[in-house]
C-alpha cells in the first residue's frame, strides 16, 4: 500500500518530513506513528492505517514532498513490495500523473471551495485569488486537468493556451508557476499579476537582483524564504493592495477592567488560571460583534457572508512569523474559558502543533503588541476578514473628570482596521464604540 503525503489544509501544497518513527523492514500496525511532517503552519504525526511491513521509504528525513506524493510503501502480510520509481520530492519536481477523474495516486481531486460558515478556509495567496464565479475552486479543463483560479487569470491576461501547459501542481493541477513558465517561453513577462483594480494592474516590487545591486557584495547575508514567510508576504501584500482599508482609533479606560481582573485572579488563587487584559479584549470584541451584527461579516467577492457566532482570530507570534488561531463562539464563552483556550492554542502554535482547521475561518481578529510597549498601531486585515483590532500598551494618562478636574487613569489605544467594501465608516465607528463600552464596563459582557 502506498503511503501518501497528506493534505493539511486547502493552502498547503507540500510537507517536510522531519522524522521517521519506523525503519524500512519494520512491522507496523494500525495506529502506529509512521512519520512526522512539518508545513509552514504546523507539524503532526502521521499514523499507519493498516498492518504490514514498511518495505520502502522514498522520502527521507529533512526532504519535502508534494501533497499526494508517495512517501513510503507498506506491504501487507509481511511481504516486501517491489521498488517503484521515486515520487516527486520537491515542489519543482514532476507531479504524479493525473487520472481521468482528476485524481493522482489515489488522492481525491481538488475540492470546489464553497462555504456557508465562518470556518471558511483561507485563500492560497499564489493560486486561489478569487474570481466572480459562483464556484471559487479550481476549474477543470475538458481533458480532466484542474486549473487554479490565479493560473486561469494569468492565462487570460497573457493569452496563454492552458491546453498546451503541462501541470506541475499537487494532484496534477495547473498552477500559476506553470503559466508563468509558458509566458517566459513566449517572451512575455512572467511576473505575478494580482487582480486589477480600476483598470490598473497592482504594482510589483523590485527583483532580488535589483535589490542586491544596491549593496556591496559580502555586506549582507541572504536568508531564503520558508513557506510561512512566503505565505505571510503574499497574503498581506494582497490585502494592502486589494482591500480598501480605513482606520478608526479610540482611547479606552482600563480602571474597571483591571479591578475586575485583579479580583478574579485573587479569587482563583493557585488554580493556575490567570486572566490577562487580552482575554477581556477578545470577549469584548466578540460581544461587540453581537451588538453590531452587520460588522460580523467577511467579503466573498460577489457577496458578503454575515455570521451568527463571533469567531475571533488572535495573532500569535511564533519563530519565523505568526499564525492566527481562532477562538470559536467567543461571545458564548466566559473570560476564564477564553483565557484557558488561548493559553492552550498559543502553546501549541509555538510548538507548531495546531491543526489546520484551528487556523481557518473567523469573522474578525485581534493583534496585540502592548506587551512590547507599542502605544498604538494599525494592523493589516487578514482576508477574507473585514476587520481587525490592534491593541496597544496600557499607560497612565491624564483625563478630565465629570466635574472638570484632572485625574490620572490607566488607558490604552485600540485601532480598528476596516474593509470599506463590508464595513462603512459609521458601521466601523459603531463597532469600535461597542468595544470601548464593554472594555470600560466589563460587567456588561459577563451577563
Amino acid at each position: 500500500m502506498d503511503i501518501l503525503m497528506p493534505q493539511l489544509g486547502e493552502t498547503v501544497t507540500e510537507g517536510k518530513i522531519t522524522r521517521w518513527f519506523k525503519s524500512a523492514g519494520q512491522a507496523v500496525k494500525p495506529g502506529d506513528n509512521l512519520f512526522e511532517i512539518e508545513t509552514d503552519k504546523t507539524s503532526m504525526e502521521v499514523p499507519a492505517t493498516s498492518a504490514g511491513v514498511l518495505s520502502e521509504i522514498r522520502v527521507p528525513e529533512g526532504e519535502t514532498a508534494l501533497v499526494g506524493a508517495v512517501v513510503a510503501v507498506v506491504a501487507g502480510d509481511g511481504a516486501a513490495a517491489a521498488p517503484s520509481p521515486a515520487a516527486p520530492v520537491s515542489a519543482k519536481a514532476a507531479p504524479p500523473a493525473p487520472r481521468e477523474n482528476g485524481a493522482a495516486n489515489g488522492a481525491a481531486p481538488p475540492p470546489s471551495l464553497t462555504y456557508a460558515s465562518s470556518s471558511q478556509a483561507p485563500l492560497d495567496p499564489w493560486n486561489a485569488v478569487r474570481t466572480p464565479e459562483r464556484n471559487y475552486g479550481p476549474a477543470r479543463l475538458p481533458g480532466g486537468t484542474f486549473v487554479t483560479p490565479l493560473a486561469r487569470r494569468l492565462a487570460a491576461q497573457s493569452g496563454i493556451d492552458l491546453g498546451g501547459i503541462a501541470p506541475s501542481g499537487p494532484g496534477g493541477r495547473i498552477v500559476a508557476q506553470d503559466v508563468e513558465a509558458a509566458m517566459a517561453k513566449e517572451g512575455k513577462s512572467p511576473g505575478r499579476t494580482l487582480p486589477q483594480t480600476g483598470g490598473a494592474t497592482v504594482a510589483r516590487g523590485a527583483s532580488a537582483d535589483a535589490v542586491k545591486a544596491q549593496f556591496e557584495p559580502g555586506s549582507y547575508e541572504e536568508i531564503p524564504l520558508d513557506g510561512m514567510r512566503r505565505t505571510i508576504a503574499a497574503r498581506l501584500t494582497e490585502s494592502k493592495q486589494t482591500v480598501p482599508h480605513f482606520y478608526l482609533a479610540a482611547d479606552v479606560e482600563l480602571t474597571r477592567i483591571k479591578a475586575v481582573r485583579t479580583e478574579v485572579n485573587a479569587t482563583l488563587g493557585d488554580s493556575g488560571v490567570k486572566l490577562s487584559i487580552n482575554d477581556f479584549v477578545i470577549k469584548a470584541l466578540a460581544t461587540a460583534l453581537q451588538r453590531v451584527p452587520a460588522a460580523n461579516a467577511v467579503w466573498a467577492e460577489d457577496r458578503i457572508l454575515r455570521f451568527r457566532n463571533s469567531d475571533i482570530g488572535v495573532a500569535v507570534s511564533i519563530d519565523g512569523g505568526l499564525v492566527t488561531p481562532v477562538i470559536r463562539g467567543a461571545q458564548a464563552k466566559s473570560v476564564g474559558a477564553i483565557s484557558a483556550e488561548m493559553k492552550d492554542i498559543a502553546a501549541r502554535a509555538r510548538a507548531k502543533k495546531l491543526r489546520p482547521q484551528e487556523m481557518q475561518g473567523g469573522s474578525s481578529a485581534i493583534s496585540n503588541l502592548g506587551m512590547y510597549g507599542v502605544r498604538e498601531f494599525s494592523a493589516i486585515i487578514n482576508p477574507p476578514h473585514a476587520t481587525i483590532l490592534a491593541v496597544g500598551a496600557a499607560r497612565r494618562a491624564p483625563v478630565e473628570a465629570e466635574d472638570g478636574s484632572i485625574r490620572f487613569a490607566d488607558q490604552m489605544t485600540v485601532t480598528l482596521s476596516c474593509d470599506h467594501r463590508v464595513v462603512d465608516g459609521a458601521l466601523g465607528a459603531e463597532l469600535l464604540a461597542a468595544v470601548k463600552l464593554f472594555i470600560e464596563h466589563p460587567v456588561g459582557m459577563m451577563v
